[in-house]
């Protein structure tokens, strides 16, 4: 083991399509998406005793520190009856006094003026956010991003998975990796109510096998990402278990509700 790692320094490696997104930056110089990500992304210098990814997940839990973040939540019914019941999202909103014992701290529902107003044409940035496996709105690990963006004037919400951050169960459909049907009505709804809003989304864990999952199913997801490679290993594998998954609508019943409705 070399004496940087000793230290704390840990080096980053970035993955990607060999034919990166390109891009331009702020001073019109040409470039592309993971030349942006390095030269965004600062020197890794870890604690010496939290070397890998699970230490340092387990320290956020145990040092002490709880980000504040308060949320409102909004339940969803599934319009698409393959995929019945409902799921909930919490968004951030400013801290507030009231509590509700059957949700999550610092969580209450959003009231009906509130369901009857919500949607706007600002342009604040919004990120959608996808927790890991049993998680939900109250792990730490995502409120400490979340206040950091709020902070800085984002806006910001998370989906919480059937079942978890105390949300009631409504159907026997549960979740997965490949569950995609809720973040796909929502990404839609946010673009019906907040047409100018800038979306961004991040998944942990499983939350982010089901966001991928859901960018290569659904193209209009993945208008600025490039996931040429993803598709293509998509495409490959559901070829090699006989199904048709890449660009036919009949293969997802989501896909035929929105193919029927766009055309």
């Amino acid at each position: 083991m070399d004496l940087w790692r000793l230290l704390g320094y840990s080096r980053s490696t970035f993955y990607s399509h060999k034919d990166s997104l390109a891009l331009q930056d702020k001073d019109g110089e040409k470039t592309n998406l993971v030349n942006f990500c390095k030269s965004i992304t600062p020197p890794c210098w870890l604690k010496p005793l939290l070397f890998n990814g699970d230490l340092q997940t387990a320290w956020t839990v145990v040092k002490g520190v709880d980000p504040l973040i308060y949320y409102k939540r909004m339940i969803f019914e599934a319009e698409c009856p393959t995929y019945r019941g409902t799921f909930t999202v919490d968004f951030v909103v400013p801290p507030h006094t009231d509590t509700d014992p059957s949700l999550p701290p610092r969580t209450i529902s959003l009231n009906d003026k509130e369901l009857n107003h919500i949607g706007g044409d600002d342009h604040r940035p919004m990120l959608v956010t996808l927790h890991g496996l049993t998680g939900g709105s109250q792990e730490a690990y995502l409120r400490h991003l979340l206040v950091a963006l709020h902070a800085d004037g984002w806006e910001a919400c998370v989906l919480n998975a059937r079942g978890c951050a105390q949300s009631k169960i409504t159907s026997d459909l549960f979740f997965n990796a490949r569950a995609t049907w809720d973040i796909r009505q929502f990404v839609q709804w946010l673009r019906e109510k907040f047409p100018n809003r800038p979306l961004f989304a991040i998944g942990y864990s499983l939350g982010a096998c089901i966001l991928i999952n859901a960018a290569g199913f659904f193209t209009a997801m993945a208008t600025r990402v490039d996931l040429t490679y993803c598709q293509a290993e998509r495409r490959k594998r559901s070829d090699a278990e006989g199904r048709s998954a890449n660009g036919d609508p009949s293969f997802d019943p989501m896909r035929r509700k929105m193919a029927a409705e766009t055309s």
